[in-house]
């Protein structure tokens, strides 16, 4: 069997994961999720990376599930179905847990799992003429694992019409709905994504850590348990070596 996901360094603090299907436009089968969760696993044990950039071969970032996988799933009883669908799920999950921040950078086309795989992330990176979409609809099928992160990320009504729609967007509507932080040419997308993380690397570890941590706890919690939680945050990170230090040069540059 080929290697589904590369895994590289390009940048000290930077792990690359490649999708590295180009043949089948980077099509999700349980291979890829099995070695896509391997890799982020071993990105977060590493105390050298500080951010995970996840990124295809091809022309496509990922064109969603494979079809031939879904074929063969089509006499599972609802157990297997249910065991099937829970493996693209507990990948997700284990995206948002993960305490690097993740970075997607997408070109060519992020269709239904391959966009919801690039929404998983903490931030989504695009070509100016890449384009998303959750088709499924228009094969009797729902999203329904994607919704959960698409919801979150651009509203109930915009997210309804995506998914009931199941048309495509382009980079620049995915930008305006907020499924695409940063827009770049293709011509340099590879070095722009490149460069992207490395500046995010270059931030404090444990600030980057906690601010992941207490952005995705907050929208879960009621409003007086959300603020309690933050309060911990804010004590945790004040006791980091990186916040007494930039206290300190803080004051001394005021002091000069």
């Amino acid at each position: 069997m080929t290697e589904r996901v590369r895994y590289e360094m390009q940048d000290a603090r930077v792990a690359i994961l490649t999708l590295a299907r180009p043949d089948k436009r980077n099509a999700i089968d349980p291979a890829m999720l099995a070695e896509l969760s391997v890799a982020i696993d071993r990105a977060e044990a590493d105390p050298a990376v500080r951010v995970i950039l996840l990124r295809a071969d091809g022309k496509d970032f990922c064109a969603g599930m494979d079809i031939g996988h879904l074929e063969t799933t089509l006499a599972y009883s609802y157990d297997e179905l249910l065991d099937d669908a829970r493996q693209f799920g507990d990948l997700l999950a284990r995206m948002r847990r993960c305490a690097r921040p993740i970075v997607a950078a997408v070109h060519g086309n992020a269709l239904a799992g391959g966009a919801g795989l690039a929404t998983a992330c903490d931030i989504v990176l695009a070509t100016e003429d890449a384009h998303f979409g959750y088709p499924e609809v228009h094969l009797g099928f729902v999203p329904a694992i994607v919704t959960n992160l698409l919801v979150r990320a651009v509203g109930e009504k915009q997210a309804f019409e995506l998914v009931a729609r199941g048309d495509r967007i382009d980079a620049e509507e995915a930008h305006r709905l907020g499924l695409v932080n940063r827009l770049f040419s293709r011509h340099t997308f590879e070095d722009d994504a490149l460069a992207y993380c490395v500046e995010l690397a270059g931030r404090p570890p444990v600030s980057v850590t906690l601010s992941k941590r207490i952005l995705y706890e907050v929208g879960q919690l009621p409003f007086d348990e959300g603020i309690a939680r933050a309060a911990e945050v804010n004590a945790r990170a004040r006791q980091d070596d990186a916040f007494r230090q930039g206290v300190r040069a803080f004051l001394d540059r005021k002091k000069s």
